[in-house]
């Protein structure tokens, strides 16, 4: 969704909280930011949010009760309805979100190994390294 609205963007920006499937220290997740950054070919720059404080996420807190306002009183009867609603939530001020369904199927319990580990091109910000760090891509073209 960002390409042509950023087509000169020379990273990708992710903020995010420290706990559930996209921690700090979730391995799955570095993998699958890795295979972001190769597959644009640009740097994933992500920055957790410390244990607790998620409430600092700007976007999220700008936005769930206008979320929440869209869908008041109406049955969330499917995936495609609360998509719907989540996507046509728009500020007074013209903020608007998209959403999307993801209808991939994914498999449980993937497990990335030291090895794998070893093969990401990390980087660790010098500011609180532990919750901030950019993922290269690899020249996977030979």
């Amino acid at each position: 969704m960002g390409s042509p609205a950023y087509p000169d963007a020379r990273r990708l920006l992710i903020t995010a909280d420290c706990g559930g499937s996209n921690g700090n220290r979730v391995r799955l997740w570095r993998r699958e930011l890795q295979k972001l950054a190769d597959e644009l070919g640009l740097p994933v720059q992500v920055c957790h949010f410390p244990p607790g404080t998620s409430k600092w996420n700007k976007i999220e807190h700008r936005m769930f009760c206008h979320i929440t306002a869209n869908w008041r009183g109406r049955p969330l009867l499917s995936r495609q309805v609360v998509v719907n609603l989540i996507g046509n939530t728009v500020t007074r001020t013209g903020l608007s979100i998209k959403a999307a369904i993801d209808e991939n199927t994914y498999a449980k319990g993937i497990k990335v190994s030291d090895e794998e580990l070893a093969t990401f091109a990390i980087e660790r910000d010098n500011f609180h390294r532990e919750w901030n760090y950019r993922l290269l891509p690899r020249n996977t073209h030979g």
